[in-house]
């Protein structure tokens, strides 16, 4: 066991290595990740030996969790489950994988935060009515579980921004999970995933902005929508929106029943200052929204606590 131990580790220090790539000189990229690739397969192979060696094996391991001994007969009264993923975490890897093919890096959000990455790099004044309408928990030492993904802008455009630089674009989305101090019913939930977008270039507009969130919603619910926004407002973003769908007539919409799904909007050129980015030079877009929301809508689903329930009725339906 130590043995397989020590390969998973290596493995895992392995897997650090692929973000020097971007480090590694252009021409030395291809033969720094075949290297790599090499390696890695290597490891790989190894696990997979160690582990089928295990399992020949005669020690039969103690599960405290299993409802009889090794050599019992499970009881009628226990009902075969087998496991599945999360509905959310599938929703999740969906959403991901729709940016991707857009061209979108991905970064993952964190569970704590501090103020300054929560409300004074996104253009909140102290004091500002707007840092109530974020109102969430906090731990003793003053940290904050996110109430929004947009924690993640300045980390975004500082980690990125020698890819602006060079490339000439930051495109990157943020999934994870948020969390608020919410009166829970059936469309309000303390703990939610969201997942922001992040968008910086010379030449972007509002339409490419507003062009990227159709497409999206197009593919993700697999059929042509139509769309609109109305004025909102945000500290990090001028001018903001909210966007809105229309809600598709196979999820029981009718002609002009729109719906708000996110709120986004140019990238104010301070919070851009802020992260070390000429706003004369670059400007750009940002978006959030919640996860939950959209799989409510695709499945038809009346109650947003079911997700984190552990429902087992309601999980077997996925």
């Amino acid at each position: 066991m130590e043995e397989l131990e020590k390969l998973k580790l290596e493995l895992k220090s392995l897997n650090s290595e692929y973000a020097r790539i971007k480090e590694v000189p252009a021409e030395k990229r291809g033969e720094f990740g075949r290297e790599l690739n090499a390696k890695k397969n290597e490891i790989l192979a190894k696990i997979k030996a160690k582990e089928e060696e295990l399992l020949d094996t005669e020690v039969l391991p103690l599960d405290i969790t299993a409802p009889c001994a090794p050599n019992e007969e499970i009881p009628k009264v226990y009902s075969v489950f087998e496991g599945s993923k999360h509905p959310l975490m599938t929703e999740l890897d969906r959403v991901v994988e729709i940016y991707q093919l857009m061209g979108f890096d991905v970064m993952e959000s964190r569970q704590l935060d501090d103020e300054f990455h929560m409300f004074d790099s996104l253009n909140f004044a102290k004091e500002h009515p707007a840092r109530d309408g974020y109102d969430t928990f906090r731990t003793e030492e003053g940290l904050i579980p996110p109430a929004h993904t947009s924690t993640m802008q300045h980390r975004v455009l500082k980690a990125y921004k020698d890819k602006l630089e060079n490339d000439g674009e930051i495109a990157v989305v943020v999934p994870g999970r948020v969390y608020r101090n919410e009166d829970v019913d059936a469309t309000h939930e303390h703990t939610f995933y969201q997942c922001e977008g992040v968008y910086v270039s010379k030449t972007c507009t509002m339409g490419d902005m507003l062009g990227i969130l159709r497409e999206f919603f197009e593919k993700y619910y697999e059929q042509k929508l139509n769309i609109r926004t109305q004025p909102g407002y945000f500290p990090f973003t001028e001018p903001s929106l909210e966007f809105m769908i229309e809600k598709p007539k196979s999820l029981g919409g009718k002609k002009g029943d729109f719906l708000e799904m996110l709120g986004c909007g140019m990238i104010h050129p301070n919070v851009l200052k802020m992260a070390g980015i000429d706003p004369t030079k670059y400007h750009g877009f940002a978006w959030g929204g919640g996860i939950d929301r959209l799989v409510m809508l695709r499945y038809g689903l009346k109650d947003v606590r079911h997700f984190e329930s552990g429902n087992l009725n309601f999980l077997k339906e996925f």
